[in-house]
Formats: C-alpha cells, sequence, structure tokens
C-alpha cells in the first residue's frame, strides 16, 4: 500500500512518500520493520521513522482535536514485569518477608512506595519499607539487561506518532531506568516527551502519573496505552480512558473490570487496530 503524506514542500519532509523511503531501504539492505539490534536495542527503518516524523496514513486528522497518547512502559512497551516480580520477592525476602511469587506479581504496576504496604502491611513499611526498596532496585539493575522490548512497541509508537497524536511515555520508575528504556526502544525522535519519579507526587493508582504526562503533552485530551490494572485506575481517576494489552500477565477480565475500554492481545494487534479504539 503507498501512502504519501503531503507536507509542505519547504519542509524537512517534502517530497517523502512511503514508497520513496521503502525503496532506500531496501536498497540498503533495511527492512520496513524495527530491527532489533546487540542487547535488544532497537533500531527503526528510515521508512518507519520518516513516517512518524512527517505523517501517517491519517496525517490528514491533524485539523481535528488533538489526543495525546499517554504510554506506560514496563510490560507494556518492555517485557519487564516478570523481572521486576523476581527482584521484589528477593528483596522481601531478604529483609524477613516471605511471600508467594504470585502475590509480588499481582501487585506490579502499583507505585514502589506502595508496594511494600500494599502487600506485608503498615508496619513493615514503617520498619523496613526503604531498605527493601533500596534492596528491589538493587536486583532489578542487575537483570535489567535482561529486559527486551515487546514486539511491535516502536511500531506502535511511530503509528501513532504518525496520525498525529503527541505521544508521551509515562512511568514513575527512577530516571536512569527510565533513561535505560529510552535507549532500549531507541524512539525518541517519534516520542514528545517522557515522565518519571521526578515528575510525579502520588504513584499509581493515583492519578498523579497520568496527570504529569498530559501536561507535558500539553493537551486536554488524552487515552492511556497500559497492561496492569493499576495503570487503568491511574487513568480512570484522571478522567482518561485505557485501551489495555495483556502483554503484563493480567487478564482481559481484570483489566475491563478495572475500566479499560479495550483490551488487545499483543502491540501488534493493537496497532492494527487502532481504528476501532479512542485512538482512531
Amino acid at each position: 500500500m503507498v501512502l504519501t503524506p503531503q507536507p509542505s514542500s519547504t519542509g524537512a519532509c517534502g517530497g517523502f512518500s512511503r514508497t520513496s523511503a521503502a525503496t532506500a531501504d531496501t536498497a540498503s539492505g533495511v527492512s520496513d520493520q524495527a530491527e532489533y539490534g546487540s542487547g535488544g536495542s532497537v533500531r527503526m527503518s528510515s521508512t518507519l521513522a520518516m513516517i512518524a516524523v512527517c505523517g501517517g496514513p491519517r496525517a490528514e486528522r491533524e485539523d481535528r482535536m488533538a489526543t495525546a497518547a499517554i504510554v506506560d512502559i514496563d510490560g507494556t512497551l518492555v517485557d519487564s514485569n516478570y523481572h521486576h516480580a523476581l527482584a521484589w520477592w528477593r528483596a522481601f525476602g531478604e529483609h524477613g518477608v516471605e511471600l508467594p511469587a504470585w502475590r509480588v506479581h499481582r501487585t506490579i504496576g502499583m507505585g514502589g512506595d506502595k508496594f511494600v504496604a500494599e502487600l506485608a502491611g503498615d508496619e513493615v513499611e514503617r520498619d523496613r519499607g526503604d531498605a527493601i526498596r533500596d534492596s528491589e532496585s538493587d536486583h532489578y539493575k542487575a537483570m535489567i539487561g535482561e529486559v527486551r522490548p515487546l514486539e511491535g512497541a516502536v511500531e506502535l509508537l511511530a503509528e501513532l506518532k504518525g496520525r498525529g497524536h503527541k505521544v508521551v511515555l509515562a512511568s514513575s520508575a527512577k530516571r536512569w531506568e527510565v533513561d535505560h528504556y529510552l535507549d532500549l526502544l531507541d524512539a525518541r525522535e517519534v516520542l514528545d516527551d517522557w515522565t518519571s519519579s521526578d515528575d510525579v507526587e502520588e504513584t499509581k493508582p493515583a492519578g498523579d502519573l497520568v496527570g504529569a504526562a498530559m501536561r507535558k503533552a500539553g493537551e486536554l485530551s488524552a487515552v492511556m496505552i497500559g497492561d496492569t490494572p493499576w495503570d487503568v485506575r491511574a487513568a480512570h481517576e484522571a478522567e482518561v480512558k485505557t485501551v489495555a494489552v495483556l502483554t503484563g500477565g493480567f487478564s482481559d477480565a481484570e483489566l475491563r473490570e478495572a475500566a479499560a475500554v479495550d483490551v488487545f492481545a499483543s502491540l501488534p494487534e493493537l496497532t492494527a487496530g487502532l481504528d476501532r479504539t479512542p485512538l482512531a
């Protein structure tokens, strides 16, 4: 299919067409897909990059009310939820709190400042909360090199940008962790901004994170993309709809019960089905 946006001929995208970009990619041996480099990092082909920057098949929608795409990172764009669950499980055990791993996983997506009290109670939070969080950070840092982008992550971001959405990644993780993911995805050029723990006063399921991302986008209208009930509840508190994916290990029923308006099995399925969502 030939997709030819018509930006100003005087701009950086003048004369761009998907056909010409794809021809250039073919000549250079680059496919019209994201490529996965060493360490799991992602490189965008020139076709994807130009579509994202110059406009995709629905660039003509820019005259409509802008809707920001607020995209969660952990479990949504990168396959990290089970690494986090293992890091927390080890951290609790080191500090004398024995928990089944499945209970730890069910809490993934909640902010780290609330995690200990949620699983072990207020007394443990008061006495050992900071120490457990420090241990979790150390364990996760040792595993973060194993984390890979989820299939279709870069393509989804490029498609959202090509449709004219502001794209902001929403995370309350520490800045070093967010920076690692930005390098892993190699998608800064299609992002308008991102958040970290520095931008948030109260973590999920509070709506502060979603509000911070909307402020960075500069839009009054937004849709969240996430993978856990905590993502959905945080967006709901901020009066934002959520489109969810099953990549974080939570079921369709759980995500819909939390108020997700649509649920997709994977990122490629979400990208293919965007016209059926509030991000159409």
